[in-house]
């Protein structure tokens, strides 16, 4: 009898104790405190052929230098996947060994692959094959402007990086080399006439300064060397891109009330061993710029030595740098500033062009 009593003192307390929990309910579940959502990445196309996709190391160096520059909101986008290259990288790409781009067009395979991969960004180096071929530069470019339709189907906002491709010079083919110089110089009329506020074409000369002597393996396809150059031409112009931001994207500094910017080249005056030109900087935006920048790649080797109204810096590869001087840096929007500049070149340079792309700072 003395070991029942202790066992209904403690059992009656226990009891109670489940009634108050019962009468009181369950406890409400801890709350995680809210996040804001994470933008989505821009996602950028690696478009072309064996260049682009096999390895296509230079893919794996631009992805890195964008790392290293801060832009870690980026998705490298494509069915194929990464072919090594030994560095760490985001390796989808589009770059399909031997395809030529007028068969690509001609058997509609882009749609497909647009939408499996849905880029904001497409950088395309694309026609080598074509001009091995001796496919003409009027059909090549025919198929550069169906492919384009098909990005903007895809995506009415696209932007479009057109690589002048890298020159060639197979030992099987003698005709190739002037055959691409023939081709490049049609490449910026043509983005010229295909570019649209909307989704916009800009051409990034890789000819220039790439040796196939001494940047390519085989007369063709580039190798350490020449992988280095192709990720530093296209560093500038996709970086700018990225720091514009995505059109619709809440923080897209092209949308109204924010500062956007575009850049012009005309030649001045040349001679023998260098020119004179002219860059035009309008805003283009319904905000203010109170600064801007802009990249010049000159064509056919030719290097900025000076410029006025500007502040220069070049890089190893030649692309200058300008940022505004004191008193020309404020535009009003529709309003437009100009610097000068002085270039040497080549005795067998061409007529004075060059490449330039414009941001903005509000």
């Amino acid at each position: 009898m003395r070991g029942i009593l202790p066992l209904r003192l403690r059992t009656l307390p226990l009891l109670g104790l489940l009634a108050a929990l019962l009468l009181l309910g369950p406890a409400p579940a801890p709350t995680a405190a809210a996040s804001p959502a994470a933008a989505d990445p821009v996602r950028v196309m690696p478009l072309g052929d064996s260049i682009t996709g096999s390895p296509g190391c230079w893919r794996a160096l631009l992805w890195n230098r964008l790392l290293d520059a801060g832009h870690t909101d980026i998705d490298f986008v494509g069915t194929l996947p990464a072919q090594g290259c030994g560095v760490a990288h985001d390796g989808d790409n589009e770059g399909h060994g031997g395809e030529l781009v007028t068969n690509v067009a001609d058997r509609n395979l882009l749609p497909a692959r647009l939408a499996a991969t849905l880029p904001d960004i497409v950088v395309m180096h694309f026609g080598t094959n074509d001009v091995w071929s001796n496919v003409s530069p009027d059909r090549i470019l025919a198929a550069y402007t169906r492919l384009v339709g098909q990005m903007r189907e895809s995506n009415p906002d696209m932007r479009v990086l057109v690589a002048r491709i890298i020159p060639m010079n197979p030992s099987t083919c003698a005709a190739c080399a002037q055959r691409v110089v023939d081709f490049n110089a049609r490449i910026p009329a043509w983005a010229a006439a295909t570019s649209t506020d909307r989704s916009p074409v800009t051409v990034v000369d890789q000819w220039t300064g790439f040796d196939t002597a001494t940047d390519t393996y085989d007369g063709v396809h580039p190798n350490a060397a020449g992988n280095e150059k192709i990720a530093a031409r296209w560093f500038p112009a996709l970086a700018a891109l990225l720091e514009a931001g995505v059109p619709g994207d809440p923080d897209d500094p092209e949308e109204p009330g924010d500062a956007g910017c575009t850049a012009s080249f005309r030649a001045v005056s040349g001679w023998q061993g260098g020119y004179q030109a002219e860059v035009t900087v309008r805003n283009t935006s319904a905000a203010p710029v109170t600064g801007w920048t802009v990249t010049v790649v000159p064509a056919d080797g030719a290097r900025v030595s000076q410029v006025w109204n500007g502040t220069l810096g070049t890089s190893a590869d030649g692309t200058a740098t300008v940022t505004n001087a004191q008193w020309n840096g404020t535009l009003a929007p529709g309003a437009s500033a100009a610097f000068g500049l002085i270039a040497t070149a080549p005795a067998t340079s061409t007529a004075p062009a060059a490449t330039v792309d414009c941001t903005a700072t509000s």
